[in-house]
C-alpha cells in the first residue's frame, strides 16, 4: 500500500472522550496521514454520508443513541453505501462476531485496542482488502463481457458473411470490368472497405482482453487500433 496514502475515516461514537483517543492515538501513529470526521450518532452519521461519501472507512461503535452501530450499517447498505465498517466494541463478543460477519462487515476491535498499533493496522488492510475486491470484481466484469462479446461477434459474423462474400465477389467483377475510370475508383474504394471490415471482425473475434474504452458518457467502443 502507498505509504503516502491520505485516510479519510467516519467515526461514529457517542463518547466524545474516547471519540478525541482514537483520533489522538491515530496522529501520533502518523500526524498527517489521517483524516477524521466524529459524529455522535446514527443519524448525524447518515446525514454526513449523504453529503459525503468519499470516506475510506467507517469506525463504528456498537452501543449508540437511538440506532445502535447494525442497525445504522444495515440502513448504510440499504442506501448502497459500500463503504468498509469496523466495529468498535467493549469486549470480544461470538455472538456479536458472528453477527457482524453476517452483514459484511470486515472487522471489528475492542475499544482497549485503540492505543496500540492494532488499530491503524486493521485501518489500512481492511482499506487494502477493499482495494484487491474491487480489483478482482474489475477483472471479472471484464471477462464476462469479453465473452458476451466474442458471442456477439460470432452471431453477427455468421449473419454477414454470406453478404460479404456476395459483395466481394461483385465488386472484384466490376473493377476487372471497367478497368478505368471514376467507377473503379468508387469500387475500390468499397472493396478496401469490405476489407477493413473482415479484418475489423477477425480482430473482434481474437479478442484476448476486454478492449472497451469509455466513448460518451455511459456509452464504451471497441478499441480495435493497431
Amino acid at each position: 500500500m502507498d505509504n503516502e496514502q491520505h485516510i479519510r475515516i467516519l467515526l461514529v461514537e457517542d463518547n466524545k472522550d474516547f471519540a478525541k483517543l482514537v483520533e489522538v492515538f491515530l496522529r501520533k501513529h502518523d500526524p498527517e496521514r489521517f483524516e477524521i470526521v466524529w459524529k455522535e450518532n446514527g443519524i448525524e452519521a447518515l446525514a454526513e454520508l449523504d453529503r459525503d461519501t468519499l470516506f475510506d472507512v467507517v469506525l463504528m461503535d456498537y452501543f449508540l443513541p437511538g440506532q445502535n452501530g447494525l442497525e445504522i450499517t444495515r440502513t448504510m447498505q440499504d442506501r448502497n453505501i459500500t463503504i468498509p465498517v469496523i466495529f468498535l466494541t467493549v469486549n470480544k463478543d461470538f455472538d456479536l462476531a458472528v453477527e457482524l460477519m453476517k452483514i459484511g462487515v470486515e472487522d471489528y476491535l475492542v475499544k482497549e485496542e485503540i492505543s496500540t498499533p492494532v488499530l491503524p493496522k486493521t485501518i489500512l488492510n481492511v482499506i487494502e482488502r477493499g482495494k484487491l475486491r474491487d480489483q478482482l470484481t474489475s477483472l471479472e466484469i471484464s471477462q464476462k463481457r469479453l465473452e458476451a462479446i466474442q458471442e456477439l461477434v460470432v452471431r453477427i459474423s455468421e449473419d454477414i458473411r454470406t453478404p460479404l462474400d456476395g459483395m466481394r465477389t461483385n465488386v472484384d467483377k466490376l473493377i476487372e470490368q471497367y478497368g478505368s475510370g471514376s467507377l473503379k475508383t468508387y469500387m475500390t474504394i468499397i472493396r478496401d472497405n469490405l476489407i477493413r471490415i473482415e479484418k475489423k471482425i477477425t480482430r473482434l473475434k481474437e479478442l484476448k482482453t476486454d478492449k472497451t474504452v469509455q466513448y460518451i458518457r455511459d456509452i464504451r467502443m471497441f478499441d480495435l487500433s493497431e
